[in-house]
């Protein structure tokens, strides 16, 4: 498949001309210092001069800036060149690898010395907190201690593979009203607010209810915790942010209100949790969704869970399996479209599998969906995992450098700068998954006896890797094997509009730019 492109016009993010225009000049007068930076720091310059070897210089933030509208494919295109350059800015250099023992080296050999830093966590902090994605360290490692300790108890497994199916089959009613109408519909929408409700139901134990309409306080979250992700991005691309903060103007005026929403439904759950458990006792009372749970701890020593803490956890947990499930799902029903074939062979692994060949209700159809019926579904595993490997949740992540270091390539990297590894870059390197890496083929992932075969984390970065490597890999697995299944086996997709191209939209996680839309028809 030929790496997706979007239009300039469409990058909302720096729609305002005064912030391009500001941004071009400032730009504009770093480019002669910025270029005789990248004199000085020639390989050959920094060999007669004994200087460290530093990585290629590909460009500059300038260019980077001109490119936001493809900048994946722009970055992806320069790796096609080099395994591992920098781009230079006025503080410090972007160093880029696609060089999987670079990447094994950052996130594991190394792990120590590349961290997420206090730039990402002033960014973030409003919305992430002291959150198990925000921080490094000691309040990094107690958390990570306690979420491997969840996501590996066999209570939350079974809650939240419950929650995955009531929902699934409420995402199945509404798309059967769809279809019988002949509507179109916006999947990536409908997938958007179904994990977020899922995702909120398994966190805090209550019903969200955005994806029915129904809970008026429950839409108002969604837009406020949207709307502040937005912010959270921009933040990164707005060297004048903590300055429109401080003067409480513009969109932190705005981000200001949100977080206050945000905290005070969020504190306004934990209060009714707590009266809740204090009406029950801990026998009586069943500990299932992870706020209940981590209250229950909390009874054992209360100075170590404070109520920031506790809203921390839950909201980095929301995040973590909302935007990046629903994305990727999104890209795995545009890839069946453009696929049929891979969609028909998922759709019969589905019937074969669940013994479904003839039409049964769907209360029954969702009884069958057990952990066995779904780890036995390889195809389907396999055409998820190639949708991770062409288009990550995660397309770029950012470390920052603790100390001066050498690269296992040889390279230098400096105290202060971040290094990046790209996944979406990584799965597109040829000398990594061959000539075809660029196509959509979910049988590169079986081995010659026809076994699903598991590529190395530092290989398919999808999930990180290392003491970092996401503790909630099966879960997300289980979540979009439920919602596909669900919706596979009842109905057919095909794009509304194939000329139309889907292009991806800048961000944090990589989402479809103006949703996906579909028609579905009974199967």
């Amino acid at each position: 498949m030929p790496s997706p492109r979007r239009l300039a016009d469409s990058m909302d993010i720096f729609a305002e001309p005064q912030s391009i225009s500001v941004a071009i000049l400032i730009a504009l007068l770093l480019l002669p210092t910025l270029y005789a930076f990248k004199l000085i720091l020639r390989p050959s310059f920094a060999k007669k001069w004994g200087r460290r070897n530093y990585p290629p210089v590909a460009g500059t933030i300038f260019h980077q800036f001109m490119n936001l509208n493809r900048l994946q494919d722009f970055q992806t295109d320069i790796s096609h060149k080099y395994k591992t350059f920098r781009m230079l800015t006025p503080s410090c250099n972007f160093v880029y690898t696609v060089d999987p023992v670079n990447v094994e080296y950052i996130l594991k050999t190394n792990f120590a010395n590349y961290g997420k830093g206090k730039a990402f966590h002033d960014v973030t902090k409003d919305l992430l907190g002291d959150g198990i994605f925000a921080v490094d360290g000691e309040k990094w490692r107690q958390q990570r201690k306690i979420a491997s300790y969840e996501f590996s108890a066999r209570v939350l497994r079974d809650y939240s593979s419950a929650v995955f199916r009531d929902t699934a089959a409420k995402l199945v009613e509404i798309i059967l009203v769809a279809v019988n109408s002949e509507q179109m519909i916006d999947i990536q929408d409908l997938l958007m607010k179904s994990t977020l409700d899922s995702i909120f139901k398994v966190g805090f134990g209550v019903e969200l209810g955005t994806l029915s309409g129904s809970n008026k306080e429950g839409r108002n979250f969604a837009k406020a915790f949207d709307d502040a992700s937005k912010t959270i991005l921009k933040r990164f691309f707005d060297v004048s942010w903590k300055i429109k903060r401080f003067l409480n103007v513009g969109e932190e005026a705005f981000m200001k209100k949100n977080i206050k929403y945000i905290d005070d439904f969020v504190y306004m759950l934990i209060k009714k949790k707590m009266e809740q458990s204090a009406n029950h006792k801990d026998d009586v009372m069943i500990k299932e969704d992870i706020l209940s749970r981590f209250l229950m701890e909390r009874k054992k020593d209360p100075s170590t869970m404070s109520d920031q803490y506790l809203r921390d956890i839950i909201l980095n947990f929301v995040i973590a399996g909302r935007d990046t499930t629903a994305g990727t799902l999104s890209w795995f029903f545009y890839m069946l479209c453009k696929h049929p074939d891979v969609q028909e062979k998922v759709a019969q692994e589905i019937r074969e599998t669940t013994n479904t060949k003839d039409k049964m209700p769907f209360s029954k159809f969702f009884l069958a969906l057990t952990e066995e019926t779904l780890n036995n579904m390889q195809y389907l595993h396999a055409a998820l995992s190639e949708t991770l490997r062409l288009y990550p949740a995660v397309p770029l992540d950012v470390k920052e450098c603790s100390s001066d270091d050498t690269l296992p390539d040889g390279f230098a990297v400096k105290k202060g700068d971040f290094v990046n590894y790209q996944p979406y870059a990584m799965g597109r390197m040829k000398f990594l998954w061959g000539d075809d890496a660029e196509d959509f083929r979910p049988e590169r992932w079986f081995n010659d006896e026809g076994v699903f075969q598991p590529q190395n984390p530092s290989k398919f970065t999808a999930f990180q890797a290392g003491p970092r490597i996401c503790l909630g890999k099966d879960f997300a697995y289980r979540q979009m094997k439920i919602f596909a299944v669900s919706l596979l086996c009842f109905f057919r997709f095909k794009l509304w509009d194939e000329n139309k191209s889907v292009n991806y939209r800048t961000m944090l996680t990589l989402q479809i730019d103006g949703g996906l839309q579909l028609c579905a028809m009974h199967r």
